[in-house]
């Protein structure tokens, strides 16, 4: 299948780029806030418009700083992204009018090979009027009146766009298929990178696709928005492909006090409910924390595959003992999921990456697979009879068998008598049998009990 066309999004900070992604897109995927300098990295997602289906892409506002600065990194991507582009949309805020920095980046823009259409954004109402025509002044050929929180102009927005995407439309496009769907085909591997601020997220990805995709820096808290990359995993001349979920850093909840921390932190949660597999990210050189136990936990009640991952291995001091430790705490902070895989990696020096992605499918294998109901129930037997139910008051709590209702993660029904009153204990003793013998090491396992009801009871 061809591929779609690109469109980025490009501006200075606050003139509703991210709001324009989003009414293109069909859905909240970009944080939006009236503060500016929101989005940092930059976020793609499936546009469509009237019939028409292209790659949109969400840019950083365009800020004049130097290259070493947030800012001046956050500029060097959005440069990146509009040289990439098939076309680029240029918005300034119609209330404003035109700013310094707007002309600014219409001199840059004009002097780039990517096609540009200019809108003026917000321009609902008269109060509007006076920016869209100091718009021409920018050099442009035409300027589009719009009005992203509204959907106004977007007819306008078609046919500036339709000679641009319709050549990459491909006629014979495939139906989506639902990720929830587990007899759909497994697709890219889902796979989201997720963990506390500063334990190298960003630097992970970016080593894994050889490129500077995502912002990095010493600076805590960088990544705001959770940013999606597609990726090719190439191992022994096979292709595998990988969508990769770049999250912002969670901290302790009662430390999140800002706003923009709060949507940030629900959006790195909407990543996780998207993935398949969840990589939760360690800092080798402070350890494992309470707070990562949390996110392990979300990542687990969420039922997604889970790998924990020693980063910045490479300056990690007496990693033997670190390694154990660490190994130890997740032993009985996670006593509910025996086997979590556990690696050591480094994103600075690429140790360990393969490692990583292989077992990450081996995982979703894991999560993914089906025991046929006769094995299943032979295993059950032996189970029960090894060690039968308790009997709660001296009444019998007969289990009859058992079948495996879905996967994703793997769930299954058990069916007997008096179910309601079976222990906790004795459910975990069911769980881990079947982790160690049916090979369900390291994914959640739920299972759900209902009573058969005996016709005669009357």
């Amino acid at each position: 299948m061809s591929r779609p066309a690109t469109i980025a999004i490009v501006g200075r900070p606050n003139v509703g780029k991210s709001t324009l992604f989003n009414r293109l897109v069909g859905k909240r995927l970009a944080l939006v806030d009236d503060q500016p300098g929101v989005t940092r990295d930059r976020r793609e997602g499936d546009g469509k418009l009237l019939g028409l289906e292209f790659l949109i892409v969400d840019t950083a506002g365009f800020e004049d700083q130097d290259a070493a600065t947030l800012p001046g990194r956050m500029r060097v991507q959005t440069e990146k992204a509009v040289r990439e582009a098939d076309a680029a949309l240029f918005l300034i805020d119609a209330r404003a009018g035109v700013m310094p920095l707007d002309e600014e980046i219409a001199r840059w823009l004009r002097s780039e090979d990517t096609p540009i259409i200019l809108c003026a954004n917000k321009a609902e109402g008269k109060q509007g009027e006076t920016g869209l025509m100091e718009a021409y002044s920018l050099g442009f050929d035409n300027v589009l009146a719009l009005s992203a929180e509204h959907g106004e102009g977007l007819v306008d927005l078609f046919d500036a766009l339709r000679p641009i995407v319709e050549p990459f439309m491909d006629a014979d496009e495939e139906e989506a298929v639902d990720a929830d769907d587990e007899d759909a085909p497994l697709g890219p591997l889902k796979l989201a990178i997720v963990g506390r601020p500063n334990a190298g997220k960003s630097t992970l990805i970016n080593r894994m696709i050889g490129e500077d995709r995502l912002i990095t820096g010493p600076e805590a808290g960088i990544t705001r928005d959770s940013i999606r990359v597609d990726w090719q995993w190439e191992k022994d001349g096979e292709v595998h492909p990988i969508q990769l979920f770049d999250t912002a850093g969670m901290r302790k909840r009662a430390k999140v006090q800002d706003k923009l921390e709060k949507l940030s932190v629900a959006d790195a949660l909407h990543a996780v409910d998207f993935a398949e597999v969840v990589v939760l990210l360690l800092d080798a050189t402070k350890g494992l924390e309470a707070q990562d136990l949390r996110i392990a936990d979300r990542v687990i009640e969420e039922g997604r595959g889970l790998i924990v991952a020693l980063n910045k291995w490479d300056v990690a001091e007496d990693p033997s003992s670190l390694f154990n430790g660490v190994r130890a705490a997740l032993d009985d902070g996670l006593s509910q999921i025996k086997g979590v895989p556990l690696l050591s990696i480094s994103g600075a020096t690429g140790k360990g990456i393969d490692t990583l992605v292989r077992v990450a499918f081996e995982q979703r294998a894991i999560w993914t697979s089906r025991v046929a109901t006769a094995k299943l129930n032979r295993w059950f037997e032996r189970a029960v009879e090894a060690n039968p139910p308790p009997a709660p008051g001296g009444k019998r709590i007969k289990l009859r068998y058992m079948t495996q209702a879905r996967t994703r993660p793997p769930t299954f029904v058990v069916f007997g008598s008096r179910t309601d009153a079976l222990p906790a204990s004795y459910q975990r003793y069911l769980t881990n049998g079947m982790r160690k013998e049916l090979g369900f090491q390291g994914v959640p396992i739920r299972l759900n009990f209902r009573n058969t009801r005996n016709p005669y009871d009357d």
